[in-house]
């Protein structure tokens, strides 16, 4: 039986994928600043635009490329971002719908959008910081 070779990704054995992790960096930034500043906060997460899914498309299919490397924690970050913010924007929309009744659930469901917008930011800076410097995540 014939054996072909794998093919080449156009990344060498043992090499992180940086230029994904950049990527899927810029397109979390993006989606988190234009979720800040559209006109409210998104309603589901402030990662949930088209954007922001596309970020986790990035990370999602270049994870596997990264195992073993220090870019490897970076995608685990920013997986890790996109749904702890879903998690949060669906606590707002419940906050809202259940105690938006009584007009408290208003204020309550904007506080958590915007700390969860506030957040996912940080993250993204504090990653960015350590990815251009080519660390890893600490703890991941």
């Amino acid at each position: 039986m014939a054996e072909f070779p794998a093919p080449n990704s156009g990344v060498a054995a043992g090499e992180p994928p940086i230029s994904a992790g950049l990527l899927a960096y810029a397109l979390f930034g993006t989606a988190a600043v234009v979720g800040l500043v559209s006109s409210g906060f998104h309603l589901i997460a402030p990662l949930m635009g088209l954007i922001g899914i596309a970020g986790l498309i990035v990370a999602y299919v270049k994870r596997d490329d990264a195992r073993g490397t220090w870019v490897e924690s970076h995608f685990r970050w920013l997986i890790r971002t996109f749904w702890f913010s879903f998690l949060w924007g669906i606590v707002g929309g419940l906050v809202l719908i259940v105690l938006g009744i009584i007009l408290i659930g208003i204020p309550i469901a904007l506080l958590i959008w915007a700390a969860a917008s506030i957040w996912v930011i940080y993250r993204v800076i504090r990653g960015y910081l350590l990815f251009k410097d080519s660390r890893p995540i600490p703890g991941m």
